[in-house]
């Protein structure tokens, strides 16, 4: 069985699709949103009784059957359901495959780890990265920083306000009423709303959970903005990055560096045309920033961690994290003064780390957006 997730209007329902356009395993094409007669519930019952039709269609035919399951999180106890189907599946030996999407990553996550573990292999989309924008869509360098990776959206960057507006209503208020709020039980909905906002007008910044408090109408505690905030970050949108240090106890202490999880999610509420941003040297620099800690949480392994680091006054915008093994990681836009003694005093204090600098006097920025972050490990193999 084959997961694919990731968020909201990355191409997974695109990418099926045409997968499905190459094969010539018949296949059944079923949607978890999709209207049904009045009186029909889409519950277990109702996703068994098309599983037990694919299967028949499996026995009928040479190739066997593919079934694709689209949306299946607003399928109740899908994946209750899900085990025991594919289990019996497997015993009778069936010539059934699946494809199981999912576009509300904190509800494929919780149905996985509960009924699902070891029965599948997950394909994880994110937010396209630069090549595949430019390559798709003709983006340059400074339009991808300005308008991220989101595909649906591309076609409109040359129309700001309906491309404003998408983002807004599609993926951000989309991500946040029906992934988040209406499914996870949110207790203050509005303080989780305003804390993206302001997560997002901070991207690339390092905030106190006190400051943060100060800030926001709705007021709440540090437990539960981290909690909101790791939220944010499952659901693809605002992650809050730890303090690297070496120690778990002081790392999950630490202030949090707000980090959008894609450069569309910081602009699309800021006010900036993308020619006022280009000329704003500060703006511009957290936007580029931004976008390469986007670009480093969305590329790499399960098992590469993305940090930041900082012994006032020395700062390093990106420590990762792969086993034993470390790279600091200092982000030069050419738009605001920098300096990297932050990667000496942190070689110092970590004498096996590697150090780099993307950017002006460093590794290029496309050739870095290019490239997944695994690769500045294993190529050192």
């Amino acid at each position: 069985m084959i997961v694919v997730t990731g968020p909201r209007q990355t191409g997974k329902t695109t990418l099926v699709q045409q997968a499905l356009e190459q094969t010539d395993i018949p296949s059944t094409y079923v949607r978890g949103d999709q209207p049904v007669p009045a009186g029909i519930n889409k519950d277990s019952l109702w996703l068994e009784q098309i599983w037990k039709q694919a299967r028949k269609d499996a026995e009928e035919s040479e190739f066997g059957h593919l079934l694709v399951l689209d949306e299946i999180q607003r399928i109740r106890e899908w994946s209750s359901a899900v085990k025991v189907l594919w289990d019996a599946d497997r015993f009778h030996k069936r010539n059934l495959r699946v494809i199981i999407l999912g576009s509300s990553p904190l509800m494929m996550q919780k149905g996985l780890s509960e009924s699902m573990a070891g029965r599948f292999e997950t394909i994880r989309l994110t937010q396209w990265s630069y090549p595949e924008m430019s390559e798709a869509f003709g983006f340059t360098l400074d339009q991808y920083f300005y308008f991220g990776g989101y595909p649906g959206a591309a076609p409109l960057i040359y129309r700001p306000e309906r491309w404003q507006q998408y983002l807004q209503s599609a993926i951000i208020e989309t991500n946040i009423e029906r992934d988040i709020i209406e499914r996870m039980e949110v207790r203050k909905p509005a303080l989780l709303k305003q804390l993206f906002e302001i997560g997002s007008e901070f991207s690339a910044q390092i905030v106190s959970y006190r400051n943060l408090l100060g800030q926001l109408d709705d007021k709440g505690n540090v437990t539960t903005l981290a909690s909101y905030l790791d939220l944010l970050g499952r659901a693809g949108l605002l992650a809050g990055l730890q303090k690297y240090a070496g120690n778990i106890v002081r790392v999950k202490r630490s202030e949090p560096k707000l980090l959008v999880l894609d450069s569309g999610l910081m602009t699309a509420n800021c006010g900036y045309t993308f020619e006022q941003a280009r000329a704003d040297r500060s703006f511009w620099g957290h936007l580029v920033e931004s976008a390469v800690g986007a670009h480093l949480c969305n590329s790499g392994l399960p098992n590469i961690k993305v940090y930041y680091w900082r012994e006032p006054p020395h700062e390093v915008d990106f420590i990762l994290q792969y086993g034993q093994r470390l790279l600091a990681i200092e982000v030069k836009s050419g738009r605001r003064k920098r300096n990297v003694s932050g990667l000496a005093k942190f070689k110092e204090r970590f004498p096996s780390a590697d150090t780099m600098i993307v950017g002006t006097g460093g590794v290029p920025f496309k050739e870095f957006l290019s490239i997944p972050a695994q690769h500045w490990f294993h190529g050192n193999d």
